[in-house]
């Protein structure tokens, strides 16, 4: 390739990526694009993070700095792991025991109660549980979800609290197809501590590690059955 043939290439790519760190055809495109299989459920219950990937491949193609998307690197990986486990696995309890008995909800959640003393799906529900929520729609709904909204709305505080609503009722959305009213529930609940989480430390991490915790807390008492006893514990 001649330079005058590289230069071109350039400027094509500098106008593409451009178009789609906007809002005009080609940005809402994206978004579009993005955000639509954030809910893809695979044959047997597990997520697939094709959103998450699809986040990396605009975030390449539009340059975007992945720092920008919430990837960038803590002061202490493993005060983030400690403080991630923790508030998953508290989150989770808190919610099966108290929360989500208030609200009515089933004590068991019925769309995964396959998995109840199943340990030949094991292994790709503890996939879908780490990668596909725990990167996957974390990647997605914070990271690029505030990442848009960041660049329309601004970075002030109000803004910052508008992300955290408008990420957590389409990650809410997201998961009525599949577990219905209380579904949508305890993810408008988890997405808004998720999103704070975001909102408050800028990076991916500790919502990664914290939604990772949470549904593998959740896999933990379907898998040994013991739902409906933790969902009794407190209210009775």
């Amino acid at each position: 390739m001649s330079g005058r043939e590289a230069s071109a290439a350039g400027r094509d790519g500098d106008g593409l990526a451009a178009s789609l760190r906007g809002f005009g055809p080609l940005g809402l495109l994206g978004i579009v694009v993005v955000m639509l299989p954030g809910g893809l459920v695979a044959p047997g219950f597990y997520t697939i993070p094709i959103s998450g990937l699809l986040v990396l491949a605009w975030a390449a193609a539009s340059r975007t700095p992945l720092s920008e998307l919430g990837f960038a690197r803590p002061k202490s990986w493993a005060g983030v792991l400690a403080l991630g486990v923790l508030a998953g696995v508290t989150l989770k309890l808190v919610m099966k025991a108290a929360v989500m008995p208030l609200l009515g909800a089933d004590p068991v959640n019925q769309a995964y109660h396959v998995l109840a003393h199943n340990p030949a799906a094991l292994p790709g529900a503890i996939f879908s549980m780490i990668v596909g929520a725990g990167f996957g729609e974390e990647t997605t709904f914070r990271g690029f979800g505030f990442e848009r909204l960041g660049k329309l709305l601004g970075l002030r505080p109000a803004a910052r609290a508008v992300a955290v609503l408008v990420t957590s009722a389409a990650f809410a959305a997201g998961h009525y197809a599949n577990q219905g009213l209380a579904g949508v529930e305890q993810a408008a609940i988890t997405g808004l501590v998720f999103g704070t989480l975001f909102a408050l430390t800028g990076r991916l991490w500790l919502s990664m590690i914290a939604h990772a915790a949470f549904d593998l807390t959740a896999l933990a008492m379907i898998y040994f059955d013991v739902e409906r006893l933790v969902a009794k514990s407190l209210l009775g």
